[in-house]
């Protein structure tokens, strides 16, 4: 591993954490995608997939919330860039196997920045929000497995996990 890629962005030379100035960055078109999982009993699936949850459409709220907390990472983590996002979508699908819902949330941003972390707190945001709506009928749910699939645009170029990545660039 280089020097160059070895070394946390956000560290300056003392150690103090600081927002990395990307002014001389180019602008490129970057896109990444997130996912994640919330582990349920089947009924609780069954309850969410029926839409008769207490507290309304489990599915819709949630890919709300992962939109919205997307367009607000920038507040939520401290040296995160506001970003002018083009586009969020949050898709989440039922899958019996887990029993429980599969989330992927995707990114994409015209900028000097990558959107990893855009696509990672909505993906996560939403999981959040999926627990929290059928939380009354199942403590036990778990979430979990969230991570990056894959990025691209700026210097770095693409990145995906299914190439072998056990993290993001």
């Amino acid at each position: 591993m280089s020097e160059q890629t070895a070394k946390l962005t956000h560290l300056d030379d003392t150690g103090s954490a600081n927002m990395v100035d990307v002014s001389e960055k180019n602008v490129t078109s970057r896109i990444a995608v997130a996912s994640g999982s919330v582990t349920m009993k089947p009924e609780t699936l069954d309850l969410i997939r029926s839409g008769n949850a207490k507290k309304g459409d489990v599915i819709g709220a949630a890919r709300i919330a992962g939109i919205m907390a997307a367009k607000k990472t920038h507040e939520l983590i401290p040296l995160c860039h506001p970003l002018l996002l083009s586009k969020i979508s949050v898709d989440i699908t039922p899958d019996d196997t887990l029993p429980g819902l599969r989330v992927q949330a995707t990114a994409k941003v015209s900028g000097q920045t990558g959107v990893e972390m855009e696509a990672l707190t909505a993906c996560s945001v939403a999981c959040l929000t999926i627990y929290d709506m059928a939380k009354a009928v199942d403590r036990g749910m778990v979430i979990g497995d969230i991570k990056l699939l894959e990025k691209a645009g700026g210097k770095s170029g693409h990145w995906t996990a299914a190439d072998g990545g056990t993290g993001g660039t």
